[in-house]
Formats: C-alpha cells, structure tokens, sequence
C-alpha cells in the first residue's frame, strides 16, 4: 500500500470508527456505570471482533454472508432485537440510583463483542476497506501488516476516548438527578438503532 492509500485509509477508518453508533453507546454506557478502567474489557471486544472481521473480510467470508440474503436477514433480526432488549433494560434501570454496578469483566467483554458483531456498520464498512482500499495486484498478507495495525490502533482511541467520556459523565453526574435522563437517553439509542436494524431486514426491504 503506497503512502497515499495508507493516509486514504486511514482517514477513512478514523471516520469509520469515530462515528457514533452501536459500539460507542455501549462504550459510553460502561463508563457512566462502571467506571473507565472496569470498562476496557469492553474496548478490548471491540478490538477482537475488529481483528476477525478484518481477517474474515480479507478471506471473502463477509462478501459470502451478503451473498446468502436470508442468512444475513435472520442475523439482523436477532440482532436487532437484542439491541432493544439492552434498550429496555438499561431504560428500567435507569430509575435506580447510580452506582458501581456488580458486573464482571467477562460479562463486559461477551456483551460488547456481540453489539460488535451484529453491528451492520461492521460489515459494511470492513467490506468498503476491502474492496476500495487494497491493491489487487499486491499481495494481501503484505497489505494486511499495514491495515490491521491502523485499523486496530485507531478502532482503540476511539473506543478508549468514548469510554473516557462515560466515566467522566458518571463521575460528574454521579447521585445526581441529571444522571436518569442520560441514561434513558442512552436507552433510546440502543432501541432506535435495533429498531432500524430490524427495519432494514424485513421482507419489504428486499
């Protein structure tokens, strides 16, 4: 990859991973409820599912998932309607008092790397970093030393700075009455993007 596709793709990714979705509710999430440094397990998902999809993308296997349209519906399916569950709860709680919650680092990581996975901007945008940024005439395995170290430090300052910005959230609004409507705000978030994820795969969609 010449210079000029890197800083390309590079631009491209930090857009990719920066923009709000999914991923950084729930990153912002953990941090208002458990604190940053309980949180990177969470990160830590993120960067394992990163590091699959980008070796599955390199593979084919994402393009043979968009192959197979009723595969990939049911997928959406569940996984939109695991996003509205995490919705209602997190809506439900959200009337309690903010506390440390009692979650451990493996239910953290197993959460944050299923939004991952089912998150549909994971497929699209690892299928875009595919098919316009590598070089066809260039061997993969010399191109994926390049994009899977960008990709992954760059998927790990954006996830670390929103979990960042959840702690500092919690920490300010911790015991105070600003803290309920934020989180029903988060709430909101997941439900709207299951809702639309679940849109996107009905059958009047096809």
């Amino acid at each position: 990859m010449s210079w000029e596709g890197w800083t390309v793709f590079a631009i491209f990714w930090a857009v990719f991973v920066t923009t709000p979705g999914p991923n950084a509710v729930n990153c912002i999430t953990n941090g208002v409820t458990l604190g940053f440094r309980r949180s990177l397990p969470g990160v830590a998902a993120i960067l394992t599912q990163a590091a699959l999809f980008l070796a599955l993308s390199a593979l084919g296997v994402s393009a043979l998932l968009l192959a197979s349209p009723m595969a990939f519906q049911v997928a959406k399916l569940i996984g939109a309607a695991f996003l509205i569950y995490l919705g209602v709860r997190t809506w439900r709680q959200a009337g309690r008092a903010l506390r440390a919650a009692d979650v451990g680092g493996g239910t953290v990581y197993a959460r944050a790397f299923l939004i991952a996975t089912i998150n549909p901007k994971s497929v699209a945008g690892y299928l875009a970093a595919f098919t316009q940024f590598v070089q066809p005439n260039v061997p993969i395995g010399e191109q994926m030393w390049v994009i899977v170290p960008t990709a992954l430090s760059l998927t790990a300052l954006s996830y670390m700075g929103y979990t960042a910005l959840g702690a500092g959230i919690g920490r300010s609004a911790l015991g105070a009455v600003a803290s309920r409507p934020l989180r029903r705000g988060l709430a909101v978030c997941f439900m709207v993007y299951g809702a639309l994820l679940g849109a996107t795969a009905m059958p009047w969609r096809t």
